[in-house]
């Protein structure tokens, strides 16, 4: 019988946690579908042996989309939408290490981790499709920049925590989870700031209402003065 394997991690809290060592379990469930968990609520799981202790080695497991693949859907989705291609790959990497199957406690799903409602105000259809997930977690980042400008930290907090969250606490929640997030994904960036890690990217609406973001100046359009 053919196996199947399904990860299920909780990708933001896996990626912050460093060289701990990160305990993995499986079981095979009756139709040959194997399951690991670094959280097992199901007795039938057992602890695996001999695998990489960092909480990435977990989270990379088999890869079910390969890096050409993936980095052409994050290209065209930041593009599209006007976001930093390093930023957009910087969030994957923290929330699911890469792994389009990724599921965290909360329920959050795929490459992005998105919520299910979120996913349902964004239009997506598929969480678990690379290319449908990452659309939406971009068109999200793209939303939460026109919300916070350049203040990257912000931006990264309300993807985590939620915009409400942020506007609650005026800043970055009180929350571990939170301050460990944007704190891992600014050391990968290097930087604080969008602009620090974007090239300048252009907003305008054309002729049919469509907004249009683009990093060359459209012609016909009048350039902002300094």
């Amino acid at each position: 019988m053919r196996s199947y394997v399904v990860l299920v991690a909780a990708a933001a809290v896996l990626a912050l946690v460093g060289p701990a060592r990160a305990e993995t379990y499986q079981f095979a469930g009756p139709d040959g579908t194997v399951h690991y968990t670094n959280a097992p609520i199901d007795p039938r799981y057992r602890r695996m042996a001999n695998l990489s202790g960092s909480t990435e080695g977990w989270l990379h497991g088999p890869a079910a989309v390969s890096a050409p693949s993936l980095t052409e859907m994050i290209r065209i989705a930041a593009g599209r939408y006007g976001v930093p291609e390093q930023l957009v790959s910087a969030v994957i990497r923290v929330e699911s290490g890469f792994n389009p199957q990724a599921v965290s406690r909360k329920g959050a799903r795929g490459l992005m981790q998105l919520m299910p409602q979120t996913a349902s105000i964004l239009g997506v259809r598929d969480l678990f499709d690379p290319r449908d997930n990452i659309e939406g977690g971009v068109r999200h980042l793209r939303g939460l920049i026109d919300r916070f400008g350049n203040n990257l930290p912000l931006v990264l907090a309300a993807y985590n925590a939620g915009e409400g969250a942020v506007n609650t606490h005026g800043g970055i929640p009180p929350y571990p989870e939170t301050r460990a997030y944007v704190g891992r994904i600014l050391a990968i960036l290097g930087g604080d700031s969008l602009a620090r890690i974007s090239d300048s990217t252009y907003r305008y609406v054309a002729d049919d209402g469509t907004v249009v973001y683009t990093n060359i100046f459209p012609r016909g359009v009048v350039r902002p003065k300094p």
